[in-house]
């Protein structure tokens, strides 16, 4: 089982979510999640905030555009990403349709 699930153009993304963090960024897979480095403190929301403009950045899209689904008090999240214009590296995402890619502006 993958870590993503694709919903028409929308990307689904189940996370691990370590707060706290020296430094920002992805790091491999937790289990079946994606673990995501956040430097913010687990602390009113503060991590979560940081999570979704994070992903916004890293996905080519508007805050707006990003939504945590599931897992507001929790390490493990569900994000919605709408319809990301690019695949960050090295995180083995194929783009819509099964086409094997990364770094794909889509």
């Amino acid at each position: 089982m993958s870590y993503y699930l694709w919903r028409g153009a929308d990307l689904i993304l189940d996370c691990h979510l370590q707060p706290g963090a020296k430094t920002m960024g992805f790091a491999g897979q937790h289990g079946e999640r994606l673990k995501i480095r956040i430097s913010a403190p687990p602390v009113d929301g503060k991590a979560n905030l940081l999570l979704l403009a994070f992903l916004a950045e890293e996905f080519a899209v508007s805050k707006q555009q990003v939504s945590l689904l599931s897992g507001q008090q929790s390490r493990q999240k569900r994000v919605l990403i709408q319809a990301p214009e690019r695949l960050p590296e090295g995180l083995a995402i194929a783009p819509p349709g099964n086409i094997a890619s990364s770094d794909v502006a889509l």
